[in-house]
């Protein structure tokens, strides 16, 4: 797990080192930079596999470089597949440059975006990926199936620039950054940045399963020259399944997930919650362990007291395995200490996963690598909304119409501008919600998982140097759930995930876990503390929506959304970008609204 930057057409390797400081978080370990006259390439590591070898930039034997955030699963098997490529580590990112070598060689000239798309859709793994083609002059930019890894980019003074985190891009002092008030009406609306954007004005996300091609013109300046799928999900309902000779089917894929996640020459961890997707990655831990030879991984809970009901579930499930657990009471205080942590990492204006912070800080004391359960919830329809999807859809076109913002207007019209920041015209909620699978695929296609879920993780867990998987979007699992039949992912009458917990039955789980029902994530967990914070700076959330008249109507609603907006405006707009803003909350706040 890493950290990656770069520019490319007039490279300066001085805005690639500032973007290597800017990324130290995500990688420790290990910092570099290489340039020639087209390109410059930055890394920063956390070493997983291969602790001694394997730094990067990583160089092929025809003149690739190649930078990677992220871990390739099936990296032994390709080992072994292309034995006549001159290897030079024992780590899983040369992988990548043997498949293209291979590629390469059954071609008679410089492979398209669709031939790099088909070497990259062997991968088995979480990824995002810089890559210089020095002989065919092509920059690669791809990135994982379900966008477990981040890459974003924009184009400053003629040159592109991408890296894993938008906070990298001021590394470049041409770059200024603004509020993108579109994505900003769609984020309220929505709840999570969609598509192909993020709130930052011209920076886009390269699209999850995406291999783009980029190359430079006559004048030296990038454009992007051709695209191409490397992998799309599909909700694709079986007519039947059957829990008597389906579950165990469906459990396997699960492990072998979990297995393949173990992959580490350092120790992991797992998060655990006491909710079933947690407690499921603990329950098959030991198998899972013994299948891919490594240790048992020890467990981590958080919680605002001992009589929190995921606090004495996750006990329940730790010694119903006897799995070592480690436990940690967050601190009444500890929130508003941790908010400017959380915005500056987040890059968005979550404020109600405040329990990561200190979470993943915890781990990150004996482990490098954690488990969790994110996925869970979107392949087998976990959330609530799913329930009734004329009034979440109701809720979405609501808070559009409260907010008098034009722009606002323009997403009722249908008629947003298609492109790589939109993948379509319309979002408006009542277009998206007809059925339950429409729906998850809608989801899966634009960003609730991948720019909203998964960011989370990625962002909170890499503050702390600390990489974490999620087995619930193997391959193998995620491809088995995407067969399920909607009546077995959310019965009419019946617990949600029904084919999950029929799988999750075969093992030792305790009863009361595997029907345990679904409860939101940040105040499940600390409950309390998340109402006092938002009590406590109520007078500065009022003033902040004072700001921001035109989008008013949907912000009274939502106050937790208010004071992430003014915490990511004091330290995303405002502040230089050369390091992290210091301060309190109440002073990063009072900075906004004077």
């Amino acid at each position: 797990m890493c950290g990656i930057g770069g520019m490319f057409g007039q490279p300066d390797t001085s805005v690639v080192h500032r973007m290597n400081s800017l990324l130290s978080h995500r990688g420790p370990d290990g910092s570099d930079v290489w340039s020639d006259d087209s390109v410059a390439l930055g890394h920063t590591r956390l070493a997983i596999v291969d602790l001694i070898g394997s730094a990067q930039p990583l160089f092929g034997p025809a003149g690739e470089v190649l930078v990677v955030n992220g871990e390739i699963y099936n990296h032994q098997s390709l080992r072994s597949q292309h034995s006549q490529y001159l290897w030079t580590t024992q780590g899983d990112s040369e992988s990548i440059l043997s498949l293209l070598h291979s590629a390469r060689s059954k071609s008679n000239g410089v492979l398209s975006a669709g031939q790099h798309a088909n070497w990259l859709n062997r991968l088995n793994g979480m990824y995002a990926i810089a890559l210089w083609d020095a002989g065919a002059k092509q920059l690669i930019l791809a990135r994982d199936p379900m966008g477990i890894k981040p890459l974003v980019r924009t184009q400053v003074d003629g040159s592109l620039l991408f890296a894993s985190e938008t906070k990298a891009l001021r590394a470049h002092e041409s770059y200024v950054p603004a509020i993108d008030e579109l994505a900003l009406v769609a984020r309220i609306a929505w709840e999570y940045p969609l598509d192909g954007t993020t709130l930052f004005k011209d920076v886009v996300q390269v699209r999850p399963g995406t291999v783009e091609v980029w190359c430079l013109d006559n004048e030296g300046r990038p454009y992007l020259q051709d695209s191409a799928v490397i992998e799309r999900q599909y909700v694709e309902p079986s007519a039947s399944w059957n829990p008597d000779t389906n579950a165990e089917s469906l459990l396997e894929s699960f492990v072998e997930g979990v297995s393949e996640r173990l992959m580490a020459d350092v120790p992991v961890g797992i998060v655990l919650s006491g909710g079933l997707d947690s407690s499921l990655v603990a329950a098959v831990a030991h198998e899972a362990a013994e299948r891919a030879q490594q240790p048992v991984p020890a467990c981590w809970t958080v919680a605002e007291s001992e009589d929190n009901p995921d606090w004495i579930a996750a006990e329940e499930v730790a010694s119903s395995f006897d799995l070592e657990h480690h436990q940690h009471i967050l601190e009444p205080g500890s929130f508003e200490t941790k908010l400017p942590d959380l915005a500056w990492h987040g890059e968005d204006l979550d404020v109600t996963v405040l329990f990561f912070q200190p979470l993943f800080q915890k781990m990150s004391e004996q482990v490098k690598v954690g488990l969790c359960g994110q996925g869970a919830d979107e392949l087998h329809a976990g959330y609530p909304r799913y329930r009734d999807l004329k009034q979440h859809s109701d809720l979405i076109d609501a808070r559009l119409a409260s907010m008098s913002h034009p722009l606002a207007r323009q997403i009722e019209n249908k008629a947003l501008p298609i492109g790589e920041n939109w993948y379509t015209s319309d979002h408006t909620g009542s277009s998206h919600t007809g059925s339950l699978d429409e729906f998850l695929q809608f989801e899966l296609d634009h960003g609730q998982l991948s720019n909203f879920q998964l960011r989370l993780v990625d962002r909170h867990s890499m503050a702390h140097s600390l990489e974490v998987r999620v087995p619930f979007l193997s391959s193998s699992h995620r491809k088995a759930s995407h067969r399920l039949p909607m009546d077995w992912r959310l019965p009419v009458n019946g617990d949600e995930k029904a084919a999950l917990r029929s799988a999750a039955g075969l093992t030792s789980l305790p009863r009361n876990i595997v029907h345990r029902p679904k409860l939101p994530a940040g105040r499940a967990t600390s409950p309390g503390l998340i109402d006092t914070l938002l009590n406590d700076f109520k007078p500065q959330t009022d003033a902040i929506i004072a700001r921001y008249p035109l989008l008013a109507g949907a912000l009274n609603t939502q106050h937790e959304i208010a004071l992430g907006l003014g915490l990511f405006e004091a330290m995303h707009i405002l502040g230089d970008g050369h390091r992290k803003p210091t301060g309190s909350t109440y002073d990063l706040l009072n900075e906004v609204i004077g």
